[in-house]
């Protein structure tokens, strides 16, 4: 990989109102990210930033005034890392997770923390300082090869060395299963190796959109041409029957393993220690449209009972 390109740039606030369904606030001390992962949704970013150059080939390092009166942030939930990731091998240099992380110390805030890498090992301890924190990590494969293909971040060992250093420490993790590549990944083989050191496993599919549908699609019919058929049906014709026989499938699995499978749980309130809870979010947009027309129906009826 050539040298990145990096510029140091100056940001009126690094909190920004998310409209996640995971958080209230999303926090990136990073504009881009060095991983190069070829599928990466934030490349859309490109579009309000200004940059031209491929997306993972630039990374720009935010620098901040202090954060004024962090104890107003109590109780509300932060998500760093929502399009960047805050451990990129740069962040060992210019600190600035580091640094945000030792300004809202002691304020009471929830973070979820989303990262690639083993990195965030060295904030360990500071991060244990904050109440209801969880530490997702992007594991969508056992296979070295095909995640040396994918991105540019740690090996999956380190990763899952990683997961289980903060588990057993006392900090929930979260396995992140994404992008889940039809007729590549081994959902139960990842499932099987972390299941014993995170509360939470999230899978969610792969979604090929904007420029680096046509990346991914060459790749597979170079790499895995026994399944370009299949990706052309999913991603050109638009047949979802392998997520729903692939769900079908997951959620026997789970049945068998003793494992909760459901569609929406964050599982923030269950005991550490009982066994992780499995969560599908192939469906996504589904959900996100039954909530709306779930939300307008309680607002209909809200306003017929304020009439009434």
């Amino acid at each position: 990989m050539n040298k990145p390109i990096i510029n140091e740039i100056e940001t009126k606030n690094i909190l920004t109102k998310s409209n996640l369904p995971v958080c209230e606030y999303s926090v990136n001390p990073y504009v881009g990210c060095t991983h190069a992962c070829k599928y990466c949704y934030a490349s859309f970013m490109k579009r309000f930033t200004g940059h031209t150059e491929q997306w993972g080939t630039f990374l720009d390092v935010k620098y901040w005034k202090e954060i004024k009166n962090p104890a107003k942030y109590k109780g509300k939930e932060l998500f760093i890392g929502s399009v960047t990731d805050p451990y990129n091998p740069q962040e060992e240099i210019y600190k600035r997770t580091r640094t945000l992380l030792e300004e809202l110390k002691g304020s009471g805030v929830k973070l979820s923390i989303s990262t690639k890498s083993d990195l965030i090992l060295r904030d360990l301890d500071l991060i244990k300082t904050f109440p209801n924190t969880r530490v997702s990590w992007s594991i969508n494969t056992l296979d070295e090869n095909f995640r040396a293909d994918m991105d540019n971040a740690v090996s999956i060992e380190r990763r899952l060395a990683a997961m289980k250093a903060f588990y057993l420490a006392g900090v929930r993790t979260t396995c992140f299963i994404s992008p889940i590549f039809p007729g590549i990944t081994d959902i139960k083989a990842i499932i099987r190796q972390v299941k014993s050191q995170c509360n939470l496993i999230w899978l969610e599919n792969l979604n090929l959109r904007g420029g680096y549908k046509s990346v991914i699609m060459n790749y597979i019919q170079e790499k895995y041409p026994q399944l370009f058929p299949l990706y052309h049906e999913i991603y050109d014709c638009k047949d979802r029957s392998y997520w729903i026989a692939l769900d079908k499938e997951l959620k026997a699995y789970a049945a068998e393993a003793g494992l909760a499978y459901v569609t929406n749980d964050d599982s923030m309130t269950r005991n550490f220690h009982s066994p992780p809870v499995i969560v599908n979010y192939f469906y996504h947009e589904q959900i996100k449209k039954s909530a709306r027309k779930g939300a307008a129906r309680k607002g209909e009826s809200h306003a017929r009972t304020a009439r009434s």
